[in-house]
């Protein structure tokens, strides 16, 4: 296992409070809209309106998904060569999709040659499936546990469509820690090489210890949690990380990358996002590039931390970590 010594702290950087409660802020106005847009819905009894035309639904894609794939994923033609036998399976975080989330690193892939493949999941419905994020449906946001079930069925499609016995998965935030359960309890570890998490839960997240408010908030909570069971799993402490951890971290047969950034203001405290394990490779950005900045949400666009990403997925050709 590598795990990189840092000289200097992430407490020197001021804000970082004050990051996470605009992520809090952020969540909860998202969830407010949500749980307006589903109170303002038609009611029970009136005829249901298929969400997507017959004759659209035979043009839908194996994973039945109608939210934009991001450049270069979901080519279910895409057959893997020799240099990059298995799949890419990119894994969106919470109160994302697969869309905004992989706008950068899904092209990149692609024109390295590998078949990249990215799925939502997590989706509320009548909630947020019918589009009531600021622009396409959010994701992430029901019980990991399902979310990780999803994934489950969407790594089996792409093993199908490629005739590929493995793929990689490179996750964001809950999306690097959700394949993990899959890995553990679902079954996965025979159908997965490679584990690569951007700043992932891993280990469940204190919020730069907003979750320590919540008992003196219980109306906000409940709120938050009515429509993001993945929230309250992901809080230190919960139910679901008592699971995770009654198991180790690893699992046999699958190498596993973390990719994470001393400035991460929503899985906190950032180093709680490393793995313990045989074949475990623990990255921070800054090691590589002291004067980034990036935080949570931009690791998924950091050039260095996509960088380090290609090298996971190919550490036979990894080439030095350029800072940018």
């Amino acid at each position: 296992m590598r795990t990189p010594l840092l000289r200097f702290s992430a407490t020197s950087r001021r804000g970082g409070l004050g990051g996470a409660l605009g992520v809090l802020l952020l969540a909860g106005a998202l969830l407010a809209g949500a749980l307006l847009a589903g109170a303002t819905a038609a009611p029970a009894s009136a005829s249901p309106t298929p969400s997507v035309a017959p004759a659209v639904a035979a043009e839908l894609p194996p994973d039945g998904d109608t939210v934009a794939s991001p450049p270069g994923a979901n080519d279910w033609n895409c057959r893997p060569g020799a240099a990059h036998p298995r799949p890419v399976v990119l894994v969106h975080g919470t109160f994302a999709n697969r869309y905004e989330n992989w706008l950068t690193l899904s092209p990149l892939l692609k024109g390295l040659g590998y078949c990249v493949f990215a799925l939502d999941y997590g989706t509320v419905p009548g909630v947020t499936s019918s589009g009531s994020g600021l622009l396409l449906p959010i994701g992430g946001l029901g019980p990991v546990p399902e979310s990780a079930a999803q994934l489950a069925r969407f790594v089996d499609l792409v093993r199908n469509a490629t005739g590929a016995a493995e793929v990689d998965i490179v996750g964001h935030s809950q999306g690097g820690m959700l394949p993990n359960y899959y890995l553990k309890f679902l079954g996965g570890a025979s159908k997965v090489g490679r584990l690569v998490g951007l700043a992932p839960s891993n280990h469940g997240t204190t919020l730069d210890g907003i979750t320590n408010l919540v008992p003196y908030f219980p109306g906000v909570a409940d709120l938050i949690y009515t429509v993001c069971q993945a929230c309250r799993d992901q809080a230190v402490g919960s139910g679901f990380n008592k699971v995770m951890a009654s198991r180790p971290d690893t699992v046999p047969g699958v190498s596993y990358t973390v990719v994470s950034t001393v400035f991460d203001e929503v899985v906190t405290p950032w180093r709680t996002q490393f793995l313990s394990g045989p074949d475990v490779d623990n990255e921070v950005v800054q090691q590589h590039c002291p004067v980034s900045l990036v935080e949570h949400v931009g690791i998924a666009f950091s050039p260095t931390a996509l960088h380090l990403v290609t090298n996971a997925l190919d550490p036979e050709h990894a080439t030095p970590v350029l800072c940018g």
